[in-house]
């Protein structure tokens, strides 16, 4: 299993202190207002931050993400944590996870902007768009398939059941991979991209 030190020199070197800050807000802040369960504090970096990782490897040079159903920022912070040339956007509909971004975005100075909305009526268009535990792939993509630019695409961070999502999905001329990443020292990790023509 990767190490938080692993983590913060391989991924966060830029961003070292705040990382840090943002692992402290989730396993305070983030515990005590329900966006984290009360066990998870002590494997926020190699559950939820480490979970996050791997995404960041498939994001364009320069992309601009929406990160949808943000919660407590998983995938969105930790992109913009690992990945300071990406602009990131957060969209979340429940107003006490939005209070909880905003504030995360102003302790660590970081250039996000927090949307409090529904995927569905979020209006944009981005290069890329990332979930983590939002639905499964046959609901989610037509939630999000207007705010994915032409040449852009959907990564959707996804456990086992990858496969068998990409098969239930009406794709009609967009053409979906999994792929699977095996970065050294993490858990295999499944991410579907859904390429927009």
């Amino acid at each position: 299993m990767v190490s938080r030190e692993t983590l913060l020199e391989s991924y966060f070197q830029e961003k070292r202190a705040e990382t840090i800050r943002y692992a402290e807000a989730l396993a305070t802040w983030g515990i005590e207002r329900g966006l984290i369960g009360p066990k998870e504090g002590e494997r926020i970096w190699e559950r939820h931050i480490a979970n996050c990782i791997p995404v960041t490897t498939l994001i364009p040079q320069g992309a601009s993400v929406v990160d949808i159903g943000s919660g407590a920022g998983l995938p969105g912070i930790v992109i913009a944590l690992a990945r300071p040339d990406t602009q990131v956007t957060l969209v979340e509909p429940l107003q006490r996870r939005v209070d909880f971004l905003n504030e995360v975005v102003a302790l660590l100075k970081l250039p996000i902007t927090v949307i409090r909305g529904k995927a569905e009526t979020t209006r944009g268009s981005f290069d890329v768009v990332t979930s983590r535990a939002v639905a499964p792939l046959p609901k989610l993509l037509p939630m999000v398939r207007h705010l994915i630019k032409s040449g852009g695409s959907l990564l959707a961070i996804k456990g086992e059941s990858a496969q068998a999502e990409i098969d239930a999905t009406q794709l009609n001329k967009q053409k979906a991979i999994l792929h699977t990443l095996e970065l050294p020292d993490f858990e295999v990790a499944r991410v579907i991209e859904v390429q927009k023509a």
